[in-house]
């Protein structure tokens, strides 16, 4: 009896300080969300010799310097979009067309009412029959008949607005008329170009530390060829949604009582799970408090020698062959100059 209440109390510390960890460390084992390696990534583990911890491998000299660049941007989106799915059936094409109308104006009439200053738009996806089997009993058999009883209509209803306090207006007016099904919400730049530059700008500046750094080491960038590569990329809130379950608990009532538990069906839920900045050289905007648009621009450059060129050798000046000469002097005074042939 004493085994069993020390276990119980041991397995209560255990769900206890689970929970602490949060809600989702279900999916640890999975490595399926951002916390999973919370247990590796403490700042102390690589002092104490964290097993799981990789070892350290220092940089390689090489005869090429390498300046690789990363720059993230987070930025607040100008406008957005929420589509909104509707499916309606009728018995008749004109009763389903006026049914789904009809909660399109409900949902316009009321976010005029509340100063929406937002635009609307209608994708159509489908309008098609609906069948059913008419089943005619004979003598000997059966024959089955598909009869169309109705039809279904489906469209999207894509609200476009600029202030993100109008969201909640639009769900609300949304679900007055039975619309629930959001498909998914766009966010947009209007400015985009002058964000990259600002971004590009950023990068250059770093080059330019980069290149100082290396001076200071001693080499002299007038010495290397250069070679780059670069890229760009955009990134959306909807595309760093994560899922996970709630952890799942157990009754020590039933324990005690030797009861059955019954399962409960745990909602997967969902964060917002950003680029982290790890291994970033620039991050604009880095605290951000609401899903953000990321903003990207990566730049590599590799420096390699000049081959050295070899000045070519001077060549000796030809010998100059001696002329002598000889001078004769005659008694009377004049000077008699005479070639002496070499041969």
């Amino acid at each position: 009896m004493k085994n069993t209440f020390t276990s119980i109390l041991i397995l209560t510390a255990w769900i206890i300080n689970a929970q602490h960890m949060g809600n989702f460390n279900n999916k640890v084992s999975k490595m399926e969300i951002s916390r999973a390696n919370i247990a590796m990534s403490m700042g102390n583990d690589a002092v104490y010799g964290h097993p799981n911890m990789q070892q350290y491998v220092a940089p390689q000299p090489s005869d090429m310097l390498y300046i690789n660049l990363r720059s993230l941007y987070n930025v607040d989106a100008t406008d957005y979009t929420a589509v909104f799915n509707i499916v309606q059936v009728g018995k008749t094409a004109e009763e389903t067309t006026q049914f789904l109308n009809d909660k399109i104006d409900l949902i316009k009439k009321e976010l005029s009412s509340k100063g929406f200053q937002g635009q609307f738009a209608l994708d159509m996806i489908s309008f098609v029959p609906q069948y059913e089997m008419e089943v005619t009993k004979k003598l000997f058999s059966k024959t089955y008949t598909e009869v169309p009883i109705g039809f279904e209509l489906q469209q999207n209803l894509l609200i476009s607005y600029t202030k993100d306090s109008d969201f909640q207006k639009i769900l609300t007016a949304c679900g007055k008329a039975e619309v629930y099904n959001l498909v998914k919400v766009d966010y947009y730049v209007k400015n985009l170009e002058a964000v990259y530059e600002d971004l590009q700008n950023k990068l250059l500046a770093e080059v330019v530390k980069k290149k100082l750094y290396y001076k200071e080491l001693g080499f002299d960038m007038k010495d290397y060829n250069v070679i780059m590569a670069d890229k760009k990329y955009y990134h959306t809130p909807k595309d760093f949604y994560k899922s996970y379950l709630a952890a799942e608990n157990i009754s020590m009532e039933s324990l005690k009582n030797q009861k059955s538990v019954t399962t409960v069906r745990k909602p997967t839920s969902y964060y917002y799970d950003p680029i982290s900045y790890s291994g970033y050289d620039v991050v604009v905007n880095a605290a951000i408090t609401k899903p953000v648009i990321q903003l990207g621009m990566d730049l590599s450059l590799r420096y390699t020698l000049k081959p050295i060129v070899k000045q070519p050798e001077p060549k000796p000046e030809p010998v100059k062959t001696p002329q002598p000469k000889v001078y004769v002097v005659s008694p009377n005074g004049p000077i008699d100059i005479k070639q002496i042939p070499n041969n």
